[in-house]
């Protein structure tokens, strides 16, 4: 595996793969690696012939009293894990490589019909970081696909609106979430929890798959499942910040007794002061 640090060898990089012919992979990611970024990894190896990861903490897409400063950076142990999975390239940029005229200054990407609530209306300037550095890697790398975790639902709903409506060529695949043997979804917050808060927060899967059981079983009283939800994880010990039974596409919230093909039901709850998400996506016939 090659690292690069500079835009300048990543695009020299690039373009010799690109002269032979090779279909390039992005797996964007912020590093402290786990079992669900090397599943985006393994896909990518199985659709391209270069896999470039980049590992890179987006200070844009933190908002004020957010984890930023504290969050987990473990690049050595992160080499290990890319070079095991043969991963070609890992690019690793510093904020000027990134933002070299600063982030205030910088040319901002966002999506305000999908990006204002749920994680949007908690962290409101949070999608705008997303696609804004997204949007940048894209313009760098001009991969032929791109590989996103389907655990920040939301996230990848937005990445492929923004590539679609910007023209841009790159197929945007979406992996299924890996879990902990408790259901847990892998994050790379999950490291803050105690013994005690990881085992309050496998109630998320729980209540995503009993809702999920319920729609499908019939039920369409989506506003009391999502109350009767957020009551059991407050049960557990958690405290939920949503959950909403949402258009699998679109992300509004469904209405009490009306009708969507595709749903998706998104949550995110505080274990302690750690914000965890997690969904659960589901296909119904028109009744």
């Amino acid at each position: 595996m090659q690292t690069l640090n500079q835009v300048t060898y990543l695009r020299a990089a690039i373009r010799a793969e690109k002269e032979q012919g090779k279909r390039i992979a992005l797996v964007p990611t912020m590093g402290n690696l786990h079992a669900g970024h090397l599943a985006l990894i393994k896909r990518a190896h199985e659709i391209a012939d270069v896999v470039i990861a980049s590992i890179f903490v987006n200070p844009m897409q933190f908002g004020a009293g957010e984890d930023f400063d504290n969050y987990p950076r473990t690049l050595t142990e992160d080499l290990a894990k890319l070079e095991a999975e043969n991963t070609h390239y890992l690019f690793t940029p510093d904020n000027k490589e990134i933002y070299p005229n600063g982030i205030e200054a910088h040319t901002k990407v966002n999506n305000e019909a999908l990006g204002t609530n749920l994680e949007g209306h908690s962290r409101p300037t949070h999608f705008e970081g997303v696609c804004t550095v997204v949007s940048k890697l894209f313009n760098l790398v001009q991969p032929d696909m791109a590989i996103f975790g389907e655990k920040d639902y939301q996230q990848l709903a937005i990445i492929r609106r923004m590539t679609e409506d910007l023209c841009m060529p790159i197929d945007i695949v979406g992996v299924p979430t890996v879990r902990e043997t408790s259901g847990l979804a892998m994050s790379s917050r999950n490291g803050y929890l105690t013994d005690t808060q990881r085992n309050q927060a496998k109630a998320i899967y729980t209540e995503l798959q009993s809702v999920k059981k319920q729609i499908l079983s019939g039920s369409t009283s989506y506003n009391a499942l999502c109350i009767e939800a957020k009551t059991e994880l407050l049960a557990a010990g958690l405290e939920p910040d949503y959950f909403d039974i949402c258009d699998a596409k679109t992300l509004t919230p469904i209405r009490e007794n009306a009708h969507s093909d595709n749903i998706v039901v998104l949550s995110a709850a505080f274990a302690g002061k750690t914000r965890l998400l997690d969904n659960i996506s589901l296909s119904i016939n028109k009744r």
